[in-house]
């Protein structure tokens, strides 16, 4: 006998020979949570029955599944076996704090924002775990040294401690061929790479008609697991559509829910065969802003005959952000694309030689402007439209890492008088910043907001390098003082103006308050609800300021 510290409780197993290792039957609907944590120790494989594919599953994740889901539900879902059933490993997780859903296998997984356990699968050919084959009916020493062994964290290449989110292609002009070579070199690429709990993390989606996430940055820890999930993708088929698996890349993997580590380097790297059939220019652009650096790796050139069906033959200078054959690499096919594993991995292990995304000195929009928001408090808002104005700009200062070093938010009520709710060095957390705006009590009064924007230029700023500072003024209606040379001098003090209107608000104001060109600083909404979908557009403005002066 034996005893084992698991999940906090104390099981005493007793270690079996393989041979008596018999497979556990379990119905279709079976959920990890509901088997006994003795069940998921010593390699004990589970059987799932036929036909499971006819029933409708639950299922929450990818790849890494919430206990709460079907086993035989995630095998299917997760290719470790087909509609006739079979046997399976269960290897058990911590919780995840986000699941992804995704559509394999004719199942369809849905996404969880958090569970208290996971789990994985391994598809058993041999009815029993390959550390336990050998040595079979011997006595139980080796299956110990194994568990133990299986146990060690890998720490990983502590030079390289980036969070890497691959995309690859698998469009059905790849090809099941080609498909099957892609995941070759990227499986070789994870191993050079040397990912582990201190090295490297590496997330994955899939370009297709809509993009796939098929693991997250905080999935896969140690490089077996990874490359097992590597291996295990399944071609996907329909269009490429880099441009949206950038965007998705960008949004859904580079989170903190996602796994992203604060102060990690963050690098994407887009392996596209051939060359697109859409416009990567903005998506990549944007994921930029976001602090990511690009890398386009591209396999197979066009023939001279098929030059002339390419849209745009540039495509890959326009991605990346400094044509300098840093952030773009070439491979003149899928055969023989080992020689190109060491190098590439090399360059994205360079943090000297990543400057797009975080600028010669080190900065991001993200995590480098102030910005001020100059809030309309006067009696034509009311209440509860005044709450709803403070949820948008929560929502804008969310979309920013604020921090002592980082970016840094405050905010200026007015009505006839000027309030200072909390200045730019008053809250170094996002936490604190968002608790700040929810808190602020709505004033009531008259509207001049000349004189407002005169004190939040002398009250929240400071002098900093243009493009740093930004002031947006929300109001809904006519101010009775003059906003010409106040908003002027604002301006001519290096702060970026941006005017959002509700409801009754003036064009005319709003466009002298905003700073040039009008047409981007400038926002309007007929009704207080419809501020949210203002919120990223906002956003992509200041960080637009930000790349142009910076």
């Amino acid at each position: 006998m034996s005893a084992l510290l698991f999940s906090g409780v104390l099981f005493l197993v007793s270690w079996r020979s393989c041979e008596s290792l018999a497979a556990r039957a379990l119905t279709c609907g079976t959920r990890a949570a509901d088997l006994d944590p003795t069940a998921m120790v010593g390699g004990v494989p589970l059987r799932c029955p036929a036909h499971c594919a006819q029933r409708r599953l639950s299922v929450f994740g990818t790849t890494v599944y919430a206990a709460v889901s079907s086993i035989c539900g995630a095998a299917l879902h997760s290719s470790a076996v087909g509609h006739t059933g079979g046997e399976v490993l269960l290897s058990r997780l911590p919780g995840q704090q986000h699941y992804v859903g995704t559509l394999a296998n004719g199942v369809q997984s849905q996404a969880l924002s958090r569970w208290s356990a996971s789990f994985t699968l391994q598809g058993l050919q041999d009815q029993r775990p390959p550390e336990l084959i050998r040595d079979s009916g011997t006595n139980s020493r080796p299956a110990k040294k194994a568990a133990k062994k299986m146990s060690v964290k890998k720490v990983g290449n502590k030079d390289c401690q980036m969070d890497i989110g691959l995309v690859i292609d698998s469009s059905s002009n790849l090809g099941q061929r080609r498909f099957n070579l892609q995941k070759n070199f990227v499986a070789k690429l994870v191993v050079m790479l040397k990912v582990g709990v201190d090295g490297p993390h590496v997330g994955l989606v899939q370009a297709s008609d809509l993009p796939r996430t098929e693991f997250l940055l905080s999935n896969y820890t140690q490089p077996k697991e990874l490359h097992f999930a590597i291996k295990r993708l399944a071609h996907l088929g329909g269009n490429t559509n880099t441009d949206k698996a950038i965007t998705h890349t960008a949004e859904m993997l580079f989170t903190e829910r996602s796994g992203a580590r604060r102060g990690r380097p963050r690098v994407m790297l887009v392996l596209i065969d051939g060359w697109p059939s859409d416009e990567l220019q903005p998506a990549a652009t944007a994921a930029r802003w976001a602090g990511i650096n690009v890398f386009l790796a591209t396999v197979t050139q066009p023939t001279a005959d098929e030059l002339p069906t390419v849209p745009d033959r540039d495509f890959a200078k326009k991605a990346v952000c400094k044509d300098n054959g840093f952030f773009s690499y070439q491979m003149s096919s899928w055969f023989g694309t080992t020689k190109h594993v060491k190098p590439l991995a090399q360059r994205l292990c360079s943090p000297d030689g990543l400057l797009c995304s975080m600028g010669f000195d080190g900065r991001t929009c993200y995590n480098s402007v102030n910005v001020g928001f100059l809030i309309d408090g006067s009696s034509s808002v009311g209440d509860a439209n005044f709450r709803t104005l403070l949820d948008f700009l929560a929502a804008i200062a969310s979309k920013f890492d604020i921090s002592d070093t980082g970016a840094r938010v405050g905010a200026v009520q007015f009505t006839y008088d000027q309030r200072l709710e909390f200045g730019l060095r008053e809250h170094d957390s996002k936490d604190g910043v968002l608790g700040a705006l929810k808190a602020i009590p709505y004033m009531s009064g008259g509207t001049a907001t000349g004189r407002a924007i005169t004190f939040a230029a002398q009250n929240l700023f400071r002098a900093t390098a243009v493009g740093r500072n930004f002031l947006i003024v929300v109001t809904d209606g006519q101010s009775y003082d003059s906003v010409d040379g106040p908003a002027l001098a604002a301006q001519n003090q290096g702060i970026s103006m941006f005017s959002v209107g509700v409801a009754w608000a003036p064009m005319d104001d709003l466009r002298v308050m905003a700073s040039e060109p009008k047409d981007e600083h400038v926002f309007f909404s007929q009704h207080f609800n419809g501020l949210e979908e203002l919120v990223d557009n906002v956003v992509r403005v200041i960080c637009h300021d930000f790349d142009v002066n910076n």
